[in-house]
């Protein structure tokens, strides 16, 4: 029912009864083995034979808190075990004959995650699958997760990825589009440049940005856009982003491309502003 109900492809997350993943094999798009917890390697040729049947890639999911206890007794909860997880058990799907593979070696800790993917990515070319799992709720699950996974996209580090948080599923796939983004791996949407306010801002900046982000939330077209509080900064924003608004006392002015196109009555500002971006994307056709 769920693949049936999903427009997009479904990924089957497999953890101690290898079996699961014969009976969903039918069924899904994918397979994620925990080589922790799958069991023996007659278990996963089981699972490899039936993925190689219906031509379904497998990911090998590496998780420092459920390593195998081979090299959990060897290394510890370290970099180097799950490194050394991720090898073997590449090698043991390579034995399989099997290498439509993915990889992923995620912890709850940030710079163990790091480490972790950059330690293996000059070991294999296989495509990695980044996460910190179990990061928590919102706040924090974002902090972890732009920081890790941001900082792996900005090195070249990552294929696909996902924020795990402790919350609702919508807030996942909110955080992961804006690490993307702001990243400079997704060209798509605004760029919103804001001021952090002081003691010359003499309007509602908060109010204005907030607005700003809801009405062009559904905006694919990729812009950078400055909402700045005074003309201090503004000026040198502008000059950089496609359109600005610059608020005074009272009033403000609009700018497209550096240049003010307008001089506004504050409580105009924003609508204008919005005009303005309709516009800069209906210009380029």
């Amino acid at each position: 029912q769920i693949v049936a109900g999903s427009p997009i492809p479904v990924v089957a997350d497999i953890h101690f009864n290898h079996t699961y993943a014969l009976i969903v094999s039918e069924f899904v798009d994918a397979i994620r083995i925990n080589p922790g917890n799958i069991g023996s390697a007659k278990n996963i040729k089981a699972v490899v034979d039936a993925c190689k049947q219906r031509n379904l890639p497998i990911r090998i999911g590496v998780n420092s808190g459920s390593l195998e206890k081979q090299f959990e007794d060897r290394y510890g909860r370290t970099v180097e075990a799950m490194v050394e997880s991720a090898l073997y058990n590449i090698k043991l799907l390579e034995d399989f004959d099997f290498t439509d593979i993915k990889i992923s070696l995620k912890s709850s800790d940030v710079e163990r995650t790091m480490q972790a993917y950059r330690a293996l990515r000059p070991k294999t070319s296989y495509p990695f699958h980044l996460g910190v799992t179990e990061a928590g709720t919102t706040f924090h699950a974002t902090i972890k997760s732009a920081i890790a996974l941001g900082g792996l996209l900005l090195e070249g580090i990552g294929d696909t990825m996902r924020v795990s948080i402790t919350g609702e599923l919508e807030e996942e796939i909110k955080v992961a589009k804006a690490i993307l983004k702001d990243s400079g791996r997704q060209k798509e949407g605004l760029n919103i440049i804001s001021c952090p306010t002081c003691g010359r801002l003499q309007a509602d900046l908060m109010a204005a940005v907030k607005l700003v982000e809801e009405k062009t939330k559904g905006i694919k077209e990729p812009l950078n856009v400055s909402v700045m509080g005074c003309v201090v900064n503004a000026i040198g924003e502008a000059k950089g982003a496609d359109v600005a608004i610059a608020f005074g006392k009272g009033n403000g002015m609009i700018m497209r491309h550096g240049e003010v196109v307008a001089r506004l009555p504050e409580s105009e500002l924003v609508d204008r502003f919005l005009q303005e971006i309709d516009d800069e994307i209906k210009s380029r056709g």
